[in-house]
């Protein structure tokens, strides 16, 4: 006899069976309810993972850990009490059961596993017992539906205090998970990572003034977030922190703050004004990428580098102050700024980096100072309306493409310091028709003017002119 049988939807699982082994039930789309016998005292990792039909399960007083993903992807499951015999649930236990509306975590439980109830969409309220120890990173993470979050008194560990509807590590003044009711209290030290990640229903929130780090991702996909306060109490911004927070208008940058994270304000596309404190070193990665709605931004001169893609695809980005303190600039920092029309390039930097002004389609002139030594590879290719540039005699080095497809480009001199040029620098510059090119560069001459239909004149100088 079989140790596990489905009959018309219904699991059997029979008295004998003291542990329900890994992937049992694995996928098994057409099991809609199961009873789990009182002589089961484990349900093994993935047992009934991808199980989309079950919508009713039984669990009798015997179960002690129920594994890891072991009912992950369970999407029709509505409801699920916990006997009180369990200490653990298991990493990612439920995870992206989005039709769980309710569920009853008993006294006996020690431990809640990493990602337990991570997108459980429909859970309303979650209430946390006095014996819980340890939840696991991200344990109620994207469960956007969540209106209410209690911990017991009791807990030693865990509290949620002043009925602030969020859970706070006791010891620390951490806030680890949040809901669209928190209040954060006073006390809070720190909102930790993903805190309040794809939390849509927050439309807004108070950071209070002892909070001095926003962990990563904390507020990403805050969608319906529209006003924050940050303290000046802070002084590190995580990476993502408010990424996709595209009902955010404005914010602020605290005095304290040295380094705006990676990704911080990626994608927040109704963002139109920004204040950058001047305490602020680093901008990072991607850090205001794709804010379609900023039109101009303002660098203080405390700030040294700017990282890859810092500005990307900011579209309504029509102009930008870089101040002389700023001594490098990453990869497509301003890549696909289409309306970006004149920028300052500072002058201590020595690299106008890879592709950094590529598709910036309306920028008409741009001057180099003499303290660039290269010009990377694609640094201002299908800048359409590029009509001049001057490319000062203290650079050595041009790379591939770095103007290609300049097509309002007209004339270029290219100095005698140039040592190293790359293939297809000036690639479909259509409309150059004048050029004046080292001696050494005649070698590359194929491939250096491809596309440039109507370049009529090329001065070769040897260096005395």
């Amino acid at each position: 006899m079989p140790q596990y049988e489905i009959k018309d939807g219904v699991g059997i699982i029979h008295d004998s069976v003291t542990e329900i082994e890994e992937d049992a039930f694995c996928d098994c789309e057409e099991l809609i309810s199961i009873t789990i016998p009182r002589s089961v005292i484990k349900i093994g990792n993935g047992a009934f993972c991808g199980c989309t039909g079950l919508k009713s399960i039984t669990i009798l007083g015997s179960v002690t850990k129920i594994g890891s993903n072991a009912f992950k992807g369970c999407t029709g499951l509505t409801s699920v009490t916990i006997p009180y015999s369990v200490i653990e649930i298991g990493g990612n236990a439920f995870k992206g059961c989005t039709g769980l509306k309710s569920i009853t975590i008993p006294g006996s439980v020690t431990k809640i596993g990493n990602n337990a109830f991570l997108g459980c969409t429909g859970l309303t309220s979650v209430t946390i017992p006095y014996s819980v120890t340890e939840i696991g990173n991200y344990a109620f993470e994207g469960c956007k539906g969540l209106t209410s979050i209690v911990v017991s008194k009791k807990n030693k560990i865990y509290d949620s205090r002043n009925h602030c509807n969020a859970i706070i590590k006791t010891n620390s003044n951490c806030l680890i998970a949040g809901c669209q009711n928190t209040v954060i209290p006073d006390s809070v030290t720190m909102i930790d990572n993903r805190a309040f990640w794809h939390c849509t229903g927050l439309t807004s929130i108070n950071i209070p003034h002892k909070v001095t780090k926003i962990g990563n991702g904390a507020f990403l996909g805050c969608t319906g977030l529209t006003s924050v306060i940050i303290p000046n109490s802070v002084t590190e911004i995580g990476d993502r922190t408010f990424s996709g927070c595209t009902g955010l208008t404005s914010i602020n940058i605290p005095h304290k703050v040295t380094k705006i994270g990676n990704g911080a304000f990626l994608g927040c596309i109704g963002l139109i004004s920004i204040a950058i404190s001047n305490s602020v070193t680093e901008i990072g990665d991607n850090a205001f990428e794709e804010c379609t709605g900023l039109t101009s931004i303002s660098i203080p001169d405390s700030v040294t580098e700017i990282g890859n893609y810092a500005f990307e695809d900011c579209t309504g980005l029509t102009s930008i102050t870089i101040p002389d303190s700023v001594k490098k600039i990453g990869y497509r920092t301003f890549s696909g700024c289409a309306e970006l029309t004149s920028i300052n390039i500072p002058h201590k930097m020595t690299k106008i980096g890879n592709g950094v002004f590529w598709g910036c389609t309306r920028l008409k002139s741009i001057i180099i100072p003499d303290s660039v030594t290269e010009i990377g590879y694609n640094a201002f290719e299908g800048c359409l309306e590029l009509t001049y540039i001057t490319i000062p005699d203290s650079v050595t080095k041009i790379g591939d493409n770095a103007f290609g497809g300049c097509t309002s480009l007209t004339s270029v001199i290219i100095p005698n310091s140039v040592t190293e040029i790359g293939d297809s620098v000036f690639y479909g510059c259509s409309e150059l028709n004048s050029v004046i090119i080292p001696k050494s560069m005649i070698r590359s001459f194929n491939c250096l003017f491809d596309g440039c239909d109507k370049l009529s004149k090329i001065l070769i100088s040897d260096g005395d002119k």
